[in-house]
């Protein structure tokens, strides 16, 4: 997958530095190994077709962040009270968290929130201390492209949630939008009543 970039304080550059790089050229790895054929058969892979490709991608995140030993759904926190999805990240290993946001655009600022706060200290014992977030998420181009639902948040929002949370950010953070395919795109159809699915259409050579 093509992707682009936002560096909120520094984060880019930081990870370039040894302590972190090692990491972060595993993200890009991970994103950039998965191809438009990798996405087609994940995506025609399921029972019930879904709408976009977001769980297409979802899926191949999870196995191959897995295959190198990333930590799946990681605890922030110890505390019986903060368990549960809210309280979790998607991907965490030494001192990067990720989260992958294809969810509605009304929770961007806890997408962002999230990152921060497993790599602040806190009152509340923590399960994991991390040093810099990674936000992955649809550019609009995607989102249109890749059949995601209307709601859902993108990179261009997500950057523009950066300012007026300036204060409350208080950790570097990556911004990644994944672009969409360059070989097909997501056409939505019903071949029954009340479901629709996400068919794939393949771009002729001269498109």
């Amino acid at each position: 997958m093509n992707y682009k970039t936002c560096s909120f304080r520094h984060a880019e550059i930081i990870l370039q530095e040894p302590r972190f790089s090692a990491q972060y050229n595993e993200i890009a790895a991970v994103l950039t190994g998965i191809t438009d054929d990798d996405i087609i058969t994940k995506h025609e892979s399921y029972s019930n077709t879904p709408k976009s490709i977001s769980r297409a991608i979802n899926d191949l995140l999870k196995e191959r962040f897995l295959a190198l030993n990333w930590s799946s759904e990681s605890p922030i926190f110890q505390h019986s009270d903060y368990t549960g999805e809210t309280w979790r990240l998607d991907f965490a290993k030494a001192d990067l968290s990720i989260e992958v946001a294809f969810n509605h655009s009304t929770v961007i600022a806890w997408n962002l929130i999230k990152p921060v706060l497993a790599s602040e200290l806190n009152h509340v014992q923590k399960a994991i201390q991390t040093k810099i977030g990674i936000v992955i998420t649809a550019t609009q181009n995607m989102k249109v492209l890749g059949g995601f639902d209307g709601a859902v948040g993108t990179f261009e929002k997500f950057v523009d949630y950066l300012p007026p949370l300036q204060n409350f950010l208080t950790v570097p953070l990556l911004i990644i939008g994944l672009e969409p395919p360059t070989s097909f795109k997501i056409s939505h159809c019903q071949p029954e009543l009340r479901k629709t699915i996400g068919q794939v259409i393949r771009y002729d050579n001269n498109e």
